[in-house]
C-alpha cells in the first residue's frame, strides 16, 4: 500500500466489523457474553470510535490512542484463546457466575471459536496500526 491512510483504513474496518459482530452475537442472537468476552469488548468497543474519528480527520494521534486499547485486547484475547485451548489451567478462569469462559460451544465460520476472531481482530488492528504509524513517523 502506497499511501499510509490505507493502513489506518484497514485497522478502522476491523475495528467497526468486530463492534458490529460483538453487538450482533450479544443482542440479535441473544448470546451471553462471558467475563473474558466482556474484558475483550471493553478495549473494541472504543476503538470503533477512536479510528473512525482518526480516519475523518487524518490526523495520527488517534492511532497513537489506539494502539493502547489494541495491546490490551490482543492480551485479553490471547488469555482467552490459551484458556480454550487448555494451555491456562480452569482453575485460573475468571468467571464468576454467568456464560463460562473455558467452557465455550459457540463456534461460527465453520468452527471457529469465537475468541479467535477475535484475537486475530486484534492483531489485524494491532498490525496496521503499527504499519500506519511507521509509514507516517514524523
Amino acid at each position: 500500500m502506497k499511501a499510509p491512510w490505507l493502513w489506518l483504513l484497514a485497522a478502522c474496518a476491523m475495528a467497526v466489523c468486530a463492534t458490529a459482530g460483538a453487538l450482533f452475537l450479544g443482542e440479535v442472537m441473544g448470546m451471553t457474553p462471558c467475563s473474558l468476552c466482556w474484558y475483550q469488548r471493553i478495549f473494541m468497543f472504543p476503538l470503533a470510535i477512536v479510528l473512525p474519528m482518526a480516519c475523518y480527520v487524518g490526523d495520527r494521534r488517534g492511532a497513537v490512542y489506539a494502539l493502547p486499547l489494541a495491546a490490551g485486547g490482543t492480551l485479553a484475547a490471547i488469555y482467552h484463546t490459551l484458556l480454550l485451548a487448555g494451555i491456562v489451567p480452569k482453575a485460573w478462569v475468571p468467571c464468576g457466575a454467568g456464560a463460562s469462559c473455558a467452557d465455550q460451544r459457540l463456534l461460527i465460520l465453520g468452527g471457529v471459536p469465537i475468541p479467535w476472531l477475535s484475537l486475530a481482530a486484534f492483531l489485524v488492528i494491532l498490525g496496521s496500526l503499527a504499519l500506519y504509524l511507521k509509514k507516517t513517523s514524523p
